[in-house]
């Protein structure tokens, strides 16, 4: 009922159909392998909750003039009402058979036309993900997956000619350059003696794509020239510096080291490492996410723990697909330090849009309503945080028309973990790679590559599987898995499935590997070898363990009911291998997939526009002026609202609610938290922080940093500690 409630008022404002008498909202669960005895008991339990829900079974009464509409998730798309309502129906019965899928039925009264009935289905249905369903009840659930053709070598490749490279990029959906693509057919013409297969080729598309190995940052920078303007002299200072400090970084090696957008942002770090102010920094073969160390105060006394920070954007998915876009940007963050063995316990989020109050006929050809777009992203993101149980202590949103061509989705996060429970070790011969979670489906293919393409009208036809949807109760399993101190010892090596899904997650484990991808649990049957190989299906780990640990390791997974499965072996050949039905579809040396394909050049010219610096003080007539200008712009309206969406309370390690002050309006600027100890107390505690600057008009991270850094350190020292006591990392 509050969903229909809303949905209504948002029909009647956003598309101006005011003829709308009444909305209801029936949830819909078709049911196989379920007699009347057994699913009588189950309706009041599972699918309904008497208190508040109208049950109807098999027909619902609709009026004469009623107008109604269905609407399900596209086949292979993770549906997690259907998934929990199938679980809970196996325990109650005992039977491993049942099949449910969910629809969502809409039904509408009142004088609409079927002009407004298809505005309707097109502001509701996201054709991304979901899709119109039949009313009519099927004759059965059992998905119909046609079985796949067996992987083949692609004939001719080798002899491919320069004339035929774009083609060839356009046909097979690659995201590689003609560049990478000239290299690959040099690799194996002279080097491997014969064809790839098309999994091969996609592999090596996934794994030097953009979003896998930063192919954007690492273009080596041949020449850079600064336009006259403004800030001519600060940017040539700026890049003299940049400059002296490759030299003192590198020394004789700097001709090796290129000039590249990655090596410009990780300078400073390198430096600061050479002169003894990175000391507390965590190097180790495995780069999960930033992890330091530091000493946490426990009832046990002090300890050293690693303390991990991780922030992933999922700009391009929550453009297209909002919900799972923004859910799969927390849970791919959460990731991350969680595969180096931390627990994670606090998440920040900052978002950038349009207008959300833009007219829906002014959204752009091919595009969803910002107004969409940024209510259902701040769903999907609290959604997945609530449901794995994880304090979100900062949110905000920023508003600007830059935003409308892409959206920005951020996410960042906390974890921590003592450190004498983590082993960094180097995977050795006849060692074992265990696959822990979820199962591997068509959800997420491509998406790796996706993301690094540029897009078109065209791209929103095809782009349907490259957008997850996140399982949270999976992914809170491993978080309670890794939190065990006796499984966290047995890991030696670990690496989530993010973008790449088997073929970079296990690929990047070892220099020698031997994968079955038969070993691989499914969703469904119908998987072709190339799909096992590239599937970026959420919530799986990459685990390596002793050969005589495994079987301890997957006992301890069953306990928190994880599947886990040995799906390969580290060998000693320097190879990535993959075996599919009985024989090899990927063979392939390891220098060259870690090569990352053809090496890209680019002139860079600073534009350098003749504009007053923002950092000046602005000049109005009067005070009225002043504070009408800043008052009526959008990003200075409370968000409450939107921050209430997020549970800032989980685990009891706050020390920051997003509101106080008297009256509890008041936004903070930063989130702190309590180190998450597993007995006693701490006074160790940990600070992300964002700014906003309304007098201004430009986001700094500093505003609300040095403001968080300062307050924290007062409040420390107003508590009787010693300035010599503290440490900032």
């Amino acid at each position: 009922a509050v969903e229909a409630k809303n949905l209504l008022l948002s029909l009647k404002e956003n598309l101006n159909i005011k003829n709308i008498n009444s909305l209801k909202v029936l949830n819909r669960y078709d049911i196989e392998n379920l007699s009347q005895d057994e699913l009588q008991p189950l309706v009041k339990t599972i699918f309904a909750e008497p208190m508040v829900d109208d049950v109807y079974m098999e027909n619902y009464p609709f009026e004469r003039d009623d107008k109604y509409f269905a609407v399900e998730y596209l086949a292979g798309q993770y549906d997690q009402r259907a998934d929990s309502a199938t679980q809970c129906a196996m325990v109650m019965t005992g039977k491993d058979n049942i099949i449910i899928r969910c629809a969502k039925v809409y039904v509408i009264s009142g004088n609409i036309n079927n002009e407004e009935l298809e505005k309707i289905k097109n502001y509701i249905i996201n054709k991304i993900d979901q899709k119109e369903a039949s009313i009519d009840k099927p004759n059965t659930l059992q998905l119909n997956m046609p079985i796949p053709a067996e992987v083949k070598e692609i004939e001719g490749f080798c002899q491919l000619d320069s004339s035929q490279l774009d083609k060839f990029l356009l046909d097979n959906s690659l995201a590689m350059s003609n560049k990478d693509l000239e290299m690959v057919i040099s690799y194996f013409r002279d080097i491997e003696k014969r064809n790839p297969t098309e999994t091969e080729i996609k592999l090596l598309d996934t794994y030097w794509s953009d979003h896998c190995r930063h192919t954007t940052f690492n273009t080596i920078i041949t020449e850079i020239e600064i336009n006259n303007g403004t800030y001519k002299n600060l940017l040539e200072n700026v890049l003299k510096r940049y400059l002296e400090i490759r030299k003192d970084v590198y020394g004789d090696k700097i001709d090796k080291k290129h000039i590249s957008l990655m090596d410009m942002a990780v300078i400073n770090a390198k430096y600061s490492k050479k002169y003894g102010y990175l000391d507390n920094l965590e190097e180790s073969e495995e780069n999960n996410a930033c992890s330091i160390e530091v000493d946490v105060n426990t009832i046990n006394g002090k300890e050293k723990w690693l303390l991990q920070f991780k922030n992933e954007t999922h700009n391009h998915p929550t453009e297209i697909e909002p919900f799972g876009g923004a859910a799969t940007c927390l849970g791919g963050a959460i990731r991350d330090p969680l595969s180096g063995r931390a627990y994670v316990y606090q998440a920040m989020r900052i978002s950038g849009s349009g207008n959300p109050n833009e007219p829906i006929a002014d959204t752009m050809d091919g595009k969803l309503s910002q107004r969409k777009i940024t209510s259902e992203a701040a769903r999907g993101f609290s959604s997945y945080g609530n449901q794995i149980g994880l304090a979100t202590g900062y949110v905000q949103e920023y508003y600007h028309d830059g935003f409308k061509a892409k959206r920005l989705e951020a996410g960042a996060v906390i974890g921590a973990v003592p450190k004498s429970w983590v082993r960094r070790e180097t995977p050795t011969v006849g060692d074992i790679i265990i696959l822990v979670g979820g199962r591997t489906g068509r959800d997420g293919i491509g998406g790796a590559t996706g993301s690094s393409k540029e897009h078109d009208l065209s791209s929103i036809e095809v782009c349907g599987a490259e957008v997850q949807k996140g399982n949270a109760p999976e992914e809170h399993k491993i978080q309670r898995l890794f939190r065990k101190e006796e499984v966290s010892k047995l890991i030696k090596k670990c690496n989530d499935f993010g973008a790449g899904g088997v073929g970079v997650a296990i690929g990047e484990l070892a220099s020698g590997l031997l994968i079955d991808l038969n070993k691989v649990p499914k969703k469904y049957e119908g998987l072709s070898g190339t799909e096992i190989a590239i599937s970026e299906s959420q919530e799986r780990m990459a685990v390596v363990v002793e050969e005589k640990d495994a079987e301890k390791f997957i006992d301890e997974c069953h306990k928190e009911n994880l599947e886990a499965t040995i799906v390969a072996k580290v060998t000693d050949d320097n190879r990535l291998k993959m075996l599919h039905n009985g024989r090899l579809i990927v063979d392939i040396s390891r220098d060259f997939l870690d090569s990352a394909g053809a090496s890209r050049y680019q002139n860079v010219v600073i534009e350098n526009p003749n504009i007053k610096s923002p950092f000046e003080d602005k000049k109005y007539t009067s005070f009225y002026e002043a504070s009408n200008k800043i008052l009526s712009d959008i990003n200075i309206c409370s968000q409450k609202g939107l921050v209430e969406m997020f549970d800032s309370t989980i685990g009891s390690s706050s020390v920051l609610m997003p509101f106080g002050g008297v009256t509890g309006n008041t936004p903070t600027e930063y989130m702190a938290a309590k180190f998450p100890v597993l007995s006693g107390d701490t006074d160790t505690i940990s600070v992300m922080a964002s700014g906003y600057n309304p007098f201004i008009s430009s986001w700094s991270p500093f505003h609300g940093g040095v403001y968080a850094i300062l307050e924290s350190v007062a409040k420390v020292v107003s508590s009787g500690a010693k300035l010599s006591d503290i440490r900032l990392s």
